[in-house]
């Protein structure tokens, strides 16, 4: 693929579940969890130091009340995309188009942050103009997802929390096996912050 491929790191939810168990007042993607490296980062952090270096556009969604987010993915390379919504769809669609000329776009969610970057790698390496890539671990689709420019239009155009699955049904699903946990494992609740 000639043009680059875009990075949407996925940062606008507000993670109700982990707020129950946490507390009103604690934001997951802020909370301290132990890398697969043994380096303590917040989870946000986690993700984006995980990113490939050779993705050099690289987009984060998220909301005006996360400013230690938005400062943190810009150390990190990152242009900030500001949306009121924190539906799946809306954060989707506002940062493919803020970088809608790509050859594709990775959509990262900002709340995965033991995925290792030989996984990413994969992904990224099996998108094609036509196709979505996943991951694939022990028959489960994970996370990244990858997509070709094809689905730029269809990208942008979703709404409210409705992800990017339904674009599944028209596309050459490309699956990359991969033998790594990380790409099933969300931070929900508080106990998954530490990897097993």
């Amino acid at each position: 693929m000639s043009e680059p491929i875009g990075v949407i790191v996925l940062a606008a939810g507000q993670g109700r579940r982990f707020r129950e168990v946490a507390g009103a007042g604690k934001d997951k993607l802020l909370a301290d969890c132990t890398g697969r490296d043994g380096a303590v980062h917040s989870v946000i952090e986690q993700v984006l130091v995980n990113l490939p270096a050779s993705l050099e556009k690289r987009v984060l969604v998220t909301t005006v009340d996360r400013p230690q987010v938005s400062r943190m993915a810009k150390a990190y390379g990152c242009e900030i995309v500001l949306v009121e919504s924190t539906g799946l769809g809306d954060s989707i669609a506002a940062g493919v188009t803020a970088c809608s000329q790509l050859g594709g776009w990775l959509i990262v969610l900002g709340d995965m942050p033991f995925i290792l970057p030989s996984s990413i790698e994969r992904v990224v390496a099996g998108i094609a103009d036509d196709s979505v890539c996943v991951p694939v671990h022990e028959g489960q689709y994970g996370h990244p997802v990858g997509f070709g420019r094809t689905f730029g239009s269809g990208l942008m155009a979703l709404m409210g929390d409705h992800g990017a699955k339904p674009l599944f049904a028209q596309a050459r699903v490309v699956e990359m096996a991969v033998d790594d946990p990380g790409v099933l494992w969300d931070v929900d609740v508080p106990e998954a912050l530490v990897f097993k």
